[in-house]
């Protein structure tokens, strides 16, 4: 049989990240973020000063990239530890050039297909929470349990200012919010795998609810689709 797999879609800050982890946690699945790889790929090409515009270069850079994603290795706060090349770059594709950059990245077709390769490998492997953008859509089309979380934009923009802030970075929200929206633009309108809800996803709005509430209304759906491996 194949592993049990859920996919969790939606745009940025509307929580798919924090509530996949619980929710793998939870469950005794592997936990896997597809985003960090293609924020990997956006530190790696703005680090080694290759200019985000030239699709080719990006494209060469992600195949040929060693990305690694394991669990925690300093207790920093952070949900995983992100390789690139041997570089721990967990925090570092956070950093606000990497938000700014990481959507056109992730727009190449190149990329796309070279990531979502390695990521139907990690799929592989047993049972997965995946989160990301694409997955229920194209990077896991059958998965059993398809989950799209979203929010408005100005909550999730409320959401990306606070973590700033917890991390001691001083951004200005509207910044925030104005990054937020040309992101969902680019996400939603990209020619490759855009950011849409798959048809058989439940949509879940997490505006105003708890990550509690989100967590429940998950494993309430993971009950009735009995998605839990034999």
């Amino acid at each position: 049989m194949n592993p049990a797999t859920i996919a969790i879609d939606g745009p940025a800050s509307s929580g798919k990240s924090t509530v996949g982890e619980l929710l793998a946690q939870r469950l005794g699945y592997l936990y896997f973020d597809t985003g960090v790889m293609y924020r990997a790929v956006t530190w790696a090409a703005l680090d080694r000063d290759i200019p985000i515009e030239d699709e080719p270069a990006v494209t060469a850079l992600a195949q040929q990239l060693r990305i690694k994603v394991t669990p925690p290795t300093l207790d920093d706060g952070r949900q995983y530890t992100v390789l690139a090349d041997g570089t721990d770059v967990t925090w570092a594709i956070r950093a606000p050039e990497v938000n700014g950059n990481v959507s056109p990245v992730s727009a190449y077709a190149g990329v796309r297909e070279a990531l979502v390769r390695q990521q139907r490998q990690v799929a592989a492997q047993g049972p997965v929470v995946m989160v990301g953008r694409d997955i229920g859509t194209v990077v896991l089309p059958d998965a059993e349990l398809k989950v799209y979380l979203d929010a408005s934009v100005e909550e999730r923009a409320r959401r990306r200012w606070l973590e700033e802030q917890a991390r001691g970075k001083e951004v200005d929200y509207d910044v925030v919010l104005a990054s937020m929206r040309r992101r969902d633009g680019i996400d939603s309108t990209r020619q490759v795998s855009p950011l849409r809800v798959a048809e058989d996803a439940v949509v879940l709005d997490t505006t105003g609810l708890s990550i509690e509430d989100v967590l429940a209304e998950a494993e309430r759906l993971v009950e009735e689709q009995g998605c839990r491996p034999d």
